[in-house]
């Protein structure tokens, strides 16, 4: 059997998720350590905010590639699995133990199998579950992406990725004021629709693995819809700015594929203006009482310069990367899930200080660091290569190669 020949990583993709991480950790760890500092800088730019558009545009240009790269359904669910769960169960736990020792307390939770269904699916913040870890909540959004690429794919419309974007910001925008917020859970139950929603999606996974075309077509449609549902109707956040995080994604699927020469770039300009300006015009026209408050005037500089570093990191490809921060890009899973579990620990041993400690943040960056480090060598490692060896054994006859950018993954 011919194996699929190794995959260089992309160092630019590296340098820009090892940043967008390290800033999305600055983020919540500036509430702790520099309070002054955060509060004079959120009224201007939002870190946070920032470093999910990065990481929302890196997955939308990457995430669809590694599909195509192989053609294979079964093998990008079996990658994507040993990807993000081992890790995902590894905060979880940690959070678990903190909690038992008295360092940070979870607090009630009603309803645990639910949750834990819940969390398992990924899909958390779309079924009225709140996140056992905050920055969870992306990967919920992270989920529909994954499921509306395999139905693309499935249908042959996964080139189409320009005018998807569009259809979705042009939805964001037409819908905004008719889109219910968790309509499905407050009326049927979080628990029912979360037992329902988990049967539909691993149904849908099931079926889009079948060797049998109509089966796995049915799978991967069911699976897009079933998302798409979620986000439009069961949506903690307003529905509109999920489809704009979402258009953001299928942006950056559009960029990779106007690089790869299969998409004009005009078409991917044209996509940018309209999603940008419908991301940048939408806050001002629902949200109106946050504007005086900073918090849209931070959106509004946060989402072009999230698009500004992508397109100069782009722009940047063919140069040497610096390797410090490439290998930051390479930990920036573990990072982005573990640092709210190095804050809940630092909550119940050291504790706040009240005032600004630069100091006491750059402890803390370069210890989520080292400890990143280590669970990818321990964890993400492993959990990989036994990824690729399930997909072997499940998968041993993959489809052709098919033309792509180098692949990496978050």
């Amino acid at each position: 059997m011919e194996k699929t020949p190794p995959v260089p990583r992309l160092a630019w993709l590296d340098v820009l998720r090892g940043v967008a991480a390290l800033t999305v950790a600055f983020h919540h760890g500036s509430y702790h350590f520099v309070p002054a500092f955060r509060a004079h800088l959120i009224g201007y730019v939002n870190p946070g905010a920032w470093g999910v558009l990065v990481f929302f545009l890196v997955s939308g240009y990457i995430i669809p590639a590694s599909l195509e790269r192989t053609g294979s359904v079964r093998r990008f669910w079996i990658g994507r699995a040993f990807r993000i769960h081992p890790m995902l169960l590894v905060a979880i736990g940690a959070m678990v133990v903190l909690s038992l020792t008295g360092l940070k307390p979870l607090g009630d939770h009603p309803e645990p199998v639910t949750e834990v269904l819940a969390h398992l699916t990924m899909l958390q913040d779309l079924l009225a579950v709140p996140s056992l870890i905050n920055v969870f909540w992306t990967l919920s959004y992270e989920m529909v992406f994954y499921l509306l690429t395999v139905a693309l794919f499935a249908v042959g419309l996964h080139r189409r990725s320009a005018g998807v974007a569009l259809a979705l910001a042009g939805s964001a925008a037409a819908l905004a004021a008719v889109l219910p917020v968790a309509a499905l859970s407050g009326r049927a139950g979080t628990a029912p629709v979360t037992a329902a929603v988990a049967a539909l999606v691993a149904t849908a996974i099931v079926l889009a693995c079948s060797r049998r075309a109509a089966l796995a077509r049915a799978g991967a449609l069911l699976g897009g819809a079933t998302g798409l549902v979620l986000v439009l109707a069961n949506s903690r956040i307003a529905a509109w700015q999920g489809l704009v995080l979402l258009a953001m994604m299928f942006l950056g699927t559009a960029v990779h594929r106007s690089e790869q020469g299969r998409l004009a770039w005009r078409w991917t300009v044209l996509a940018g203006a309209g999603v940008v300006g419908t991301a940048l015009l939408l806050p001002h026209w629902h949200v109106p009482d946050m504007v005086d408050g900073g918090v849209v005037r931070a959106w509004d500089t946060s989402l072009p310069l999230a698009v500004a570093a992508f397109a100069a990191a782009m722009a940047l490809r063919g140069r040497r990367m610096p390797r410090a921060l490439a290998g930051l890009g390479v930990v920036s899973y573990s990072v982005y899930v573990l640092h709210p579990v190095v804050l809940a620990a630092a909550d119940g041993t050291v504790g706040r200080p009240g005032e600004d400690r630069p100091l006491w943040l750059a402890a803390y960056l370069v210890l989520v660091v080292a400890v990143s480090a280590a669970t990818y060598r321990l964890v993400e490692v492993p959990a990989r290569r036994a990824g690729r060896r399930v997909a072997r054994r499940l998968d041993p006859r993959p489809a052709p190669d098919r033309p792509s950018a180098p692949v990496t993954v978050r």
